[in-house]
């Protein structure tokens, strides 16, 4: 048979892969079919039933009740920097240190802005101003790499992946909750 599986999220990718490999080896005969892209499209995707099941944060358009939502873990968001970015030296950072630095940050439409922004406001400050604006993650990332820019991810990113030396969670506190990430069916 076929697997078709929407993914909405960078770390899902590195999450869903060694699942992928056992299941295969149980199952050579399956085919996985792994579409990445937008929360919106693969609402309209599932919903069509185009697809079997979307790796997804909590809540937001899937939250519908002909949909069902099974946890896989709790995300946090943490904000990252390349490690020769001269905050990535500091041991403490308050959030309001890093407001006027350069920041490539998504769309304003993104869950990462969103829970960002609700950082920010419990902060008692307004949300940044973006130098880049831009919901490709690999764009993001290779800014970091630039020394000056700095972004905000889910931690997920960095613990499913390989090794991320080149990146460095900054220490400064995000009073946001955690983002519950699963599966939608």
């Amino acid at each position: 048979g076929e697997v078709r599986i929407g993914n909405a999220l960078v770390s899902a990718t590195d999450f869903f892969a060694p699942v992928i490999d056992r299941l295969s080896r149980l199952y050579p005969r399956i085919v996985f079919h792994v579409l990445p892209s937008t929360s919106d499209i693969l609402h309209r995707e599932l919903s069509a039933r185009s697809l079997d099941l979307v790796i997804a944060r909590g809540g937001g358009l899937f939250k519908d009740e002909q949909f069902g939502f099974e946890v896989l873990y709790d995300d946090l968001f943490v904000v990252l920097a390349g490690a020769q970015n001269p905050w990535a030296r500091r041991r403490r950072i308050e959030l309001a240190e890093l407001v006027n630095e350069p920041w490539a940050l998504p769309t304003l439409e993104s869950a990462v802005t969103q829970a960002a922004m609700e950082a920010f406001r419990a902060s008692g400050l307004d949300y940044p101003r973006a130098t880049v604006v831009a919901d490709f993650a690999q764009v993001r990332m290779s800014l970091l790499a630039t020394k000056r820019f700095l972004t905000i991810f889910p931690a997920s990113v960095l613990r499913f992946s390989t090794s991320r030396p080149e990146f460095k969670v900054l220490p400064v506190e995000l009073p946001i909750a955690r983002v519950s990430v699963g599966i939608v069916a």
